[in-house]
């Protein structure tokens, strides 16, 4: 059977009972990083381990190796550096291969940069999209921001801390005030967690009131001008519709409203007969 196991990702208590019992039982643990690995079971007395290594550069490789191990009938648990399995860390092929071969595979739950940051950072968490890293090419990265940054839902994304001046750099270039929450060193002794709009984050980054170290959780607030277009498109048909009430022609009260709001003419027409036509 394969394990998925969730590893903290920064304070050691936050491991789950049941993570430490799959730890201490199963016959073989797949690592990221096999000396980061080691450390966790040394604190919890996990002795006397078969580790092996599993990362991005061997994920193919390895991947057949623990099949014919499940094959075998070894049981296998699956842990990455810090947090979850699959998610923005090597796993995803593993886990494709398995099931495909009709094989078990246990996700258990626990530690999570992404949602620990969204429901600290005080922005909307009920819709939102992971995207994890982005891309390093600034052709790439303005692309990819742009379209998180005309999205409904809230964005989560990860970065380093020698790219994250960068990143808020373009954010702001595109929507400086937008209101976004940087997260760093989650769960350890110096986490900071600053929600406020681009431009104010981008001065504290550079006066080094949040500093360019351990690494870092953005999240990015949804986008609401166009609902708050719509909100007020609305109103304006009600205050046609007023008008019309009072005596007024209908196309002159839509022409005259349309004018005193700087508002589309043809825009308001059509919303006006869609609501009252």
């Amino acid at each position: 059977m394969l394990y998925l196991v969730p590893t903290p990702i920064g304070n050691l208590e936050d491991i789950t009972l049941r993570a430490l019992k799959v730890l201490k039982e199963v016959d073989i643990i797949a690592c990221e990083d096999t000396r980061n690995t080691q450390k966790l079971l040394t604190h919890y007395k996990i002795l006397s381990k078969k580790l092996i290594s599993y990362h991005e550069h061997n994920e193919d490789k390895m991947s057949e190796k623990i099949v014919e191990y499940l094959k075998d009938r070894k049981s296998v648990a699956l842990v990455t550096d810090a947090g979850m399995p699959c998610i923005s860390d090597p796993g995803y092929i593993l886990v494709k291969k398995v099931r495909e071969l009709g094989l078990k595979v246990v996700a258990l739950p626990g530690a999570n940069a992404g949602l620990t940051a969204l429901i600290s950072s005080g922005l909307e968490s009920y819709n939102y999209t992971f995207y994890g890293f982005l891309p390093r090419k600034t052709k790439e990265l303005k692309e990819k921001l742009n379209f998180i940054l005309k999205s409904r839902a809230t964005g989560i994304v990860y970065e380093s801390p020698h790219r994250i001046i960068n990143l808020i750099e373009n954010i702001v270039a595109l929507d400086e005030l937008r209101e976004i929450s940087i997260v760093r060193e989650l769960t350890k002794m110096f986490e900071q967690i600053e929600t406020k709009s681009a431009r104010e984050i981008l001065i504290m980054l550079k006066n080094s009131e949040i500093k360019t170290k351990g690494e870092f959780v953005v999240i990015i607030s949804p986008n609401k001008k166009e609902e708050l277009k719509k909100i007020n498109l609305e109103n304006l048909v009600d205050i046609i519709y007023n008008k019309v009430k009072n005596g007024e022609k209908k196309s002159e009260a839509i022409k005259s409203t349309a004018k005193e709001f700087n508002i589309n003419k043809k825009e308001v027409y059509n919303l006006y007969h869609e609501k009252y036509d």
